[in-house]
């Protein structure tokens, strides 16, 4: 018994074209041709199809399918192995979708009513965020962004002011705003270097992240580059590039908190020498060994750059009166 093409899609819910079309790549060639030149199909081609459309069920190429019917490619298993992977494949895909989807509505219904044009912004900006960073990575900068958005806008008027008066990138007040700036990064950024070298190149190279809520304008980025670079290579003069890169992040709020206490230390005339002096060092010591990352030579670093480079401190927590008292309790220890 044979079947005209014709009815071999019918009775498989196919194409013609379909059929036409695994005839010209050799996935499934008629057994016979009738006298009017129609494909015809035996039970063996049939089984064949058959075949074919349970391997196209599990999303297997086309290409793929030809050998493994012909018994050149793999074993049943090796075929459940690979479109297993598959599967996760499209899971993470999906679920990667999701994700850049919600974080799309939640920018897009921030604060008002979406229109049109709220809607192509958001996918402009969108784009150009998926150029630089996986779902997963967008949806912790943008939720972090919140801790620091108040300080964030609270900064940018001040580096204004600065700037508008002529402000130099090397001077004590412009130095401070850079460390600030700075902190505040490796705050959002959890002190992820690469992180924020990508988001750096985002706005050197996408002028249209310039327009993001928040985002600072285009010549003060410039500005605050260069006083970063200047920075940069101040430490430079102290420490080698492997060093810097291993520097850890210590949150100011935690140096902030030992000046506090040393203030406190101070007004009440209490002795470099004392229990409470050497205890509030050994706080100090554990910070300056978190950032040092437990390198001993970087840490003696941290301990006296600032005695050739003041400027290297300019806007640090922890104020000058506070270090030299625990600078006297450690001579003391």
């Amino acid at each position: 018994m044979h079947l005209k093409v014709g009815e071999l899609a019918r009775r498989t819910g196919l194409t013609v074209r379909t059929l036409h079309h695994y005839d010209e790549i050799g996935l499934l060639k008629p057994s016979g041709r009738s006298e009017s030149g129609y494909r015809m199909y035996d039970a063996q081609d049939v089984a064949r199809l058959h075949a074919i459309q349970a391997l196209r069920y599990l999303r297997l190429p086309l290409a793929e399918i030809g050998p493994l019917l012909e018994g050149r490619h793999a074993q049943p298993e090796a075929i459940i192995d690979e479109q297993m992977r598959a599967l996760q494949r499209q899971i993470r895909e999906a679920t990667e979708l999701h994700e850049r989807l919600a974080l799309l509505r939640k920018g897009i219904l921030a604060g008002k009513s979406p229109d049109i044009a709220d809607w192509v912004e958001s996918l402009a900006r969108m784009a150009t965020l998926d150029k630089y960073f996986s779902a997963d990575e967008l949806k912790s900068i943008f939720t972090r962004y919140a801790e620091i958005e108040r300080e964030w806008l609270a900064l940018q008027p001040e580096v204004r002011a600065h700037m508008d008066a002529g402000g130099a990138i090397d001077s004590p007040q412009g130095q401070a705003l850079t460390r600030r700036w700075m902190q505040l990064m490796m705050r959002w950024m959890r002190g992820d270097f690469a992180l924020m070298e990508r988001w750096g190149a985002m706005y050197r190279e996408e002028p249209s992240a310039h327009g993001m809520r928040g985002a600072p304008p285009a010549d003060m980025i410039a500005y605050m580059e260069g006083a970063i670079a200047w920075r940069y290579r101040l430490l430079c003069t102290h420490f080698e590039e492997a060093e810097i890169k291993v520097l850890g992040y210590v949150p100011d709020a935690e140096f902030a908190a030992i000046d506090a206490a040393g203030q406190k230390l101070l007004a009440a005339g209490a002795s470099p020498h004392s229990r409470p002096a050497r205890a509030l060092l050994a706080r100090w010591q554990a910070l300056t060994e978190r950032t040092a990352g437990g390198n001993p030579a970087i840490r003696r670093k941290l301990q006296t750059m600032h005695l050739a480079d003041p400027l290297l401190l300019a806007g640090h927590p922890l104020g000058p009166a506070v270090r030299r008292f625990l600078q006297a309790a450690g001579e003391s220890a």
